[in-house]
């Protein structure tokens, strides 16, 4: 007799165990059923249950299956869906999926959004007095949000992060995010800001343990600030300024009832606060888009939009990167801080009382210097250097973007298109995984390079062949004069001794070469600063991408059939992918920001200087990292299918192809790419189509402009290119 019928029997066992424990979950269609019912998109569960969308997408499909404690999460939330949406609910012969919900429609607090709101919101007619006017369906939505949402929602913010302020009809009215709208009572500028922080139960949450909820934020429409006696434009002389003048009446009227200002003043940003008493804070955000506070090259129209559409705009970013806090830059920054507070309230101590500590893992409370070769040009630390002297490379770090091009060769002539690529977010990418310092530096002589020590090294990198590399494990043949430099943003060889931020030099080892730094500035104090800060701004990419119909999981050809026209699909939330990756850009830029007039001079410091968040070596560190993992997708290209770049701009690379597509020069074999190379898809760090323009016209404008190196890449998205960009 075998042991195969007691085997048999115990997997039985085992399967009515998972079953008695609930670790059974309902069938596919009914988990898609589920939660199309309630309303709540994939990315809404996602964030509820800490996993990214894609998981979220293999649960549904049967690709995947959730483990442990998500298992239990999951099936708790399915169990509650299915009392609340029975399938016997559902009309009879019915198989017409409830519509898809409105991506802005939740308010920021609950990490998920209620019913759907339509695309484009007619303003909806707000209810008498100071009580919201929802719908019978919006009420039992925020019930079933309520209960779905991890940690529920916050009663103090249940009307969302942000309304945008108008007067309709002689009524001021603040429009919410949902289809929420508030009658505002409030006669001046000081009884708005007293109403917001009583009653209009506005801000968002805490993004981490130690740190502080959101304020509220206040978007006044040209309407709104004719009510409140603010000028609907700016003169020349304030846009300058960037605020209006102190003896404004209105901010005068602010200081009569003990309001204040920050230093900033009264601008198209603005923040108007009391002193803090204890740990209540009262502090109210104002954005003014005619005042040009939607910068329009990161937030598109959005400052022309009726206030229910710019509601929904605000308040998607909002809830899935956090509440606007000024430009995308300023938020970008913020978000860092947001989600690294630097302080953390201690264990109590023998009297039971908490204080104030450093919180691990953050840049701290205090400015730290900068190295001298990562001071830019006129910081204080080289105020003893002439006027005129100008820095070398073995004097400054200089890690930038690329910007690079070089002449086609013949047989690149005789192919037909010139196809451009482009790296999605490829800073934010760069960012994912990479150890910065989080202290000061620590100079080192003759040191030995140590990959993991965050810093700048000065080294020899001259000596680095591109034509014989390492790849791997194997030596490759490339033909180097093709490629340009991994070491210098214009792609030139270096020539001697230069600073360089760990990932470059750590990347000429990879290459199989030797380096020798003769000094160092290192950090040793270090830590993965920016991995929240990258998840939070993925997720937020991917999931209103994956809302305008492109996912994280489609095969090449759909992935390049989505991306196509996906911005005309829901305009508004176009706005919102571009606001993203500003925000990566921005918030980046910001850590190394320069002097912004303020009457500065040459080796005085600037205000920025006085920020913890003052980094330009964290900067820089994500630059070097992004600038090479560009260039070791090219490396991988190159040897498998003998192809080089023709132009490369940041993120941007272009190669000469017999086809206008990507996946005429991009080596797939049976829907997989090149390992290591470059991949098509809308995750951060993959590709997509950036434009195609033929070769013929490549070589007219380089014709035309008698530069046989000029970037294509700049021009390969549409083909425009102007006399003005060429300095004519």
């Amino acid at each position: 007799m075998t042991d195969q019928p007691q085997s048999l029997f115990s997997a039985v066992d085992a399967l009515l165990a998972a079953v008695d424990g609930g670790g059974v979950l309902p069938a596919l269609d009914e988990r898609v059923r589920l939660r199309e019912a309630a309303g709540l998109t994939q990315a809404a569960v996602a964030q509820a249950l800490g996993v990214r969308v894609a998981s979220i997408e293999a649960w549904e499909a049967g690709r995947a299956e959730p483990k442990a404690e998500r298992l239990e999460a999951y099936r708790r939330l399915l169990e509650g869906l299915s009392r609340r949406f029975p399938a016997s609910a559902a009309p009879s012969g019915s198989t017409e999926a409830p519509p898809r919900p409105d991506p802005g429609a939740a308010p920021p607090s609950a990490p998920v959004a209620p019913a759907a709101a339509p695309a484009a919101p007619s303003r909806p007619a707000a209810a008498p007095g100071r009580q919201p006017a929802r719908r019978a369906e919006e009420k039992q939505s925020a019930a079933c949000l309520r209960t779905a949402a991890a940690g529920g929602t916050d009663p103090r913010f249940e009307n969302g992060p942000l309304a945008v302020v108008d007067v309709e009809d002689g009524q001021v009215r603040a429009y919410c995010t949902g289809g929420l709208v508030l009658d505002v009572p409030a006669k001046s500028l000081a009884a708005l800001v007293d109403w917001t922080l009583v009653e209009a139960k506005l801000g968002q949450p805490k993004l981490s343990g130690p740190g502080k909820d959101a304020d509220p934020l206040l978007v006044l429409t040209r309407a709104a600030l004719e009510r409140y006696g603010l000028p609907t434009t700016l003169t020349e002389e304030e846009r300058l300024a960037g605020r209006i003048p102190e003896g404004h009446k209105a901010v005068k009227q602010l200081a009569r009832a003990q309001w204040k200002l920050t230093k900033r003043g009264f601008g198209p940003w603005a923040r108007i606060y009391r002193p803090a008493t204890g740990s209540e804070r009262a502090c109210v955000q104002v954005c003014i888009p005619s005042w040009n506070a939607l910068d329009a090259r990161h937030w598109g129209h959005a400052g022309q939009l009726p206030p229910a559409e710019l509601a929904r705009v605000l308040g998607v970013y909002a809830s899935r990167v956090m509440t606007p806090r000024g430009s995308t830059a300023v938020t970008g920054l913020e978000l860092m801080t947001a989600l690294h507070p630097p302080t953390r309230a201690s264990r109590p101590d023998a009297d039971g009382k908490r204080h104030s500590e450093h919180n691990p893992g953050s840049l701290g409370q205090n400015p730290v210097d900068c190295a001298p070769c990562e001071a830019p040009d006129g910081h204080p630390l080289l105020a003893g250097l002439p006027r005129v002297h100008v820095r070398g490379p073995a004097e400054k770090l200089f890690e930038e973007a690329y910007d690079w091009a070089r002449p086609m060769t013949d047989d690149e002539c005789m192919l037909r298109h010139l196809v451009g690529i482009d790296v999605n977010m490829a800073f934010a990418a760069g960012a994912n995984g990479l150890t910065v310092g989080l202290g000061a530096p620590t100079r080192l002589e003759r040191p030995v390079f140590d990959a993991k020590l965050p810093g700048s090294w000065l080294v020899d990198l001259s000596h680095v062949d591109l034509s014989r590399v390492k790849a791997g494990k194997e030596w490759v043949e490339l033909d180097g004069s093709l490629l340009p430099s991994p070491f210098t943003p214009k792609g030139e060889h270096p020539e001697g001794p230069a600073w360089y931020a760990t990932p470059t030099v750590a990347y000429a080892v990879e290459l199989g070469y030797e380096v020798r730094p003769i000094e160092a500035y290192v950090r040793h104090e270090s830590g993965r600063y920016l991995d929240g800060w990258y998840q939070r701004l993925r997720d937020a990419y991917l999931a209103t991408m994956s809302d305008l119909g492109v996912g994280a999981d489609l095969a090449p050809d759909d992935f390049l059939t989505a991306m196509n026209g996906y911005k005309a699909r829901d305009p508004e939330l176009a706005i919102v992918v571009s606001a993203i990756k500003a925000t990566v850009k921005g918030g980046l830029g910001k850590l190394r920001e320069r002097p912004r007039g303020e009457g500065w001079r040459p080796g005085q410091p600037w205000r920025a200087l006085a920020r913890p968040t003052w980094r330009p070596d964290i900067r820089a560190a994500v630059i070097s990292r992004t600038r090479t993992n560009l260039h070791r997708k090219i490396v991988k290209h190159a040897a498998f299918t003998g192809q080089y770049p023709v132009a490369i701009l940041s993120d941007c690379v272009v190669y000469a192809a017999n086809g206008p597509s990507p996946l005429d020069f991009l080596p797939y074999r049976e829907g997989r790419p090149l390992p290591g190379g470059f991949k098509l898809g809308i995750n951060p760090g993959l590709v997509k189509h950036e434009g195609t323009q033929t070769v013929l016209w490549g070589e007219e404008v380089r014709e035309r402009f008698n530069a046989p190196e000029l970037n294509l890449a700049r021009y390969i998205k549409d083909g425009t290119v102007t006399d003005a960009d060429n300095g004519e």
